[in-house]
């Protein structure tokens, strides 16, 4: 664990002390070279259970491909960024890469707690510098107003947490992960049982985010730089996912009166932002509510609690992180060209960037779960435990898979395909940069194809 950490805050010192001219070289390359590492944490030596290096920082196999996927993630944004932060004064262009930094450290330290109040602190901690890219490099006005509904909707929805978990330790004396799980289930019969039961949820479904608790996702996403896009769609989403995995474990037998409701909303959620992409003008909303729609997802397969929809909920979060940071970057690369993100202004680009217009189209692809792409595998993990559980699913999540298929080939015609707009001269040509960028997004995906197993978590 600190072959990893220790790297990533030295990143600090490399950030404010290398001259202007080799900042974006140096930070990248010291982030690849952290990203190459972490790749050491999938080589498991154990059957199951912990690898620790202290009582309060380790990883299991639930913990690590997501810790692989931040750390894969801070070059890539890094990249991505390059561009339109190169203008700003060296000073700000500083602040901005130690801001991704100290994410990926919050990030590291969330994913890797054995402690449940050192996770609650990490999961809070990443809101600040997320916040600032926000509100600091937006590109609208609106960033202000973004950002509020980010603030307060995490804050208010994680309050509630921070109360279930002290109420936690005065019953059970620990918070350690590593002891908890042996303790016996709690007994959920009272109300007031209930209410600490909906009080754990609350802030993981806040975040993921649950269909209903969801505006705050597409103001934050439309507004921020293309790196903060990128961090939310692929990491903090995930945070609520994990948290949800990690939690329901410790409280079982679930009450029936609470998950019912909340499996309803996600698959219902599925469809509703489905639906609500095929009416998007904007591109990077309706990535944006894409995402909602996956998160639904995953979060109707963790409440199932059996193996295969914990599995799918996983795989789901994996490869759906990779898939939406690579659209978001497409969608960013269009707007630093053509200054617009309204799809109809920006149609026709596959007659001028046709090697761009394949990114896009194996992007659109993974997105609606092309076998055999992850996605797909995540998908139908979870949609097979849903059938089980309850026939009556498959008419919500069969409609979810064609409404998602509509919206991914919606969002490439639309784009790619068409004539050309009048306003449309004059653009840069793609650079060798930006196709890199895209490759390190969709080569992991296609790799996972070969061993999906390091993605399975230890359900399977």
């Amino acid at each position: 664990m600190l072959k990893i950490l220790i790297p990533t805050i030295m990143l600090f010192p490399t950030i404010w002390l290398s001259p202007p001219k080799w900042l974006w070289t140096v930070t990248t390359l010291q982030s690849l070279i952290i990203a190459l590492t972490s790749f050491t944490w999938i080589k498991w030596p154990l059957e199951t259970g912990w690898s620790a290096s202290n009582p309060y920082m380790a990883t299991d196999p639930l913990s690590t491909p997501l810790l692989v996927l931040t750390c894969w993630l801070l070059p890539l944004m890094i990249l991505a960024s390059q561009n339109h932060i190169k203008t700003e004064p060296a000073n700000r262009q500083r602040s901005y890469i130690t801001l991704l930094a100290s994410l990926q450290t919050f990030l590291i330290l969330a994913f890797g707690a054995t402690e449940l109040i050192m996770f609650y602190v990490m999961f809070e901690a990443t809101l600040i510098p997320t916040l600032i890219i926000i509100t600091r490099w937006g590109n609208q006005t609106e960033r202000l107003n973004a950002g509020t509904y980010f603030l307060f909707y995490t804050l208010v929805g994680s309050l509630p947490l921070l109360v279930a978990l002290l109420l936690l330790y005065q019953n059970t004396g620990t918070l350690s992960m590593l002891i908890i799980q042996y303790s016996h289930p709690l007994n959920l019969t009272s109300w007031g049982n209930k209410i600490w039961w909906t009080a754990c949820l609350i802030a993981f479904l806040v975040k993921m985010p649950l269909y209903g608790i969801h505006l705050w996702l597409p103001k934050a996403h439309v507004e921020a730089p293309v790196a903060g896009s990128m961090v939310l769609a692929a990491v903090l989403l995930k945070l609520g996912g994990y948290g949800m995995l990690r939690m329901m474990g410790m409280l079982d037998p679930l009450p029936m009166e609470l998950t019912y409701p909340i499996i309803a909303l996600a698959l219902w959620g599925v469809i509703m932002t489905g639906t609500i992409c095929l009416r998007q003008t904007d591109l990077k909303s309706l990535i944006a509510y894409s995402s909602v729609s996956h998160m639904g997802l995953v979060a109707g397969g963790i409440l199932i609690q059996t193996p295969w929809g914990l599995t799918g909920a996983l795989v789901l979060m994996i490869a759906h992180g990779l898939v939406s940071s690579a659209l978001f970057c497409l969608a960013n690369t269009t707007y630093e060209r053509t200054h617009s993100r309204t799809m109809i202004l920006v149609r026709g680009l596959q007659i001028i960037f046709p090697l761009t217009a394949i990114w896009w189209f194996i992007s659109n692809l993974a997105n609606l779960a092309l076998p055999p792409l992850p996605n797909l595998m995540g998908e139908l993990m979870i949609i097979t435990t849903m059938f089980n559980w309850s026939p009556w699913t498959l008419l919500l999540t069969g409609a979810g898979t064609l409404i998602t298929a509509a919206y991914s080939l919606y969002l490439f015609l639309m784009t790619q395909r068409g004539p050309l707009s009048q306003h449309t001269i004059n653009l840069q040509p793609y650079h060798t940069r930006e196709h890199l960028l895209i490759t390190l997004h969709l080569l992991p995906i296609i790799l996972l194809i070969m061993k999906p197993e390091i993605m399975w978590g230890w359900w399977y």
